[in-house]
């Protein structure tokens, strides 16, 4: 494989985990194509798209928080998975 095609690959892995962090793994495709070409006409520079920029930074962050504390417990003993 190529380094081009491995990054592509790679790439849309990670798009597709996003589809599944936001709780949108079961939805209708046509549905998922929509929104996104929703997304993609609100300008960078506006209200709505920093709004929306600080959701999925707060759910970014609140995933590094809940993962941060599992290997804490798991860490010290309290948890075994």
């Amino acid at each position: 494989m190529t380094a081009d095609r491995k990054r592509d690959a790679r790439e849309k892995i990670t798009l597709g985990g996003l589809v599944v962090k936001a709780g949108l793994r079961e939805a209708d495709r046509a549905f998922l194509l929509g929104v996104l070409m929703e997304a993609a006409t609100i300008g960078a520079d506006t209200p709505t798209h920093r709004r929306l920029a600080s959701v999925g930074r707060k759910a970014f962050h609140a995933d590094t928080l809940e993962t941060a504390e599992s290997e804490k417990k798991t860490a010290s003993g309290r948890e075994r998975v």
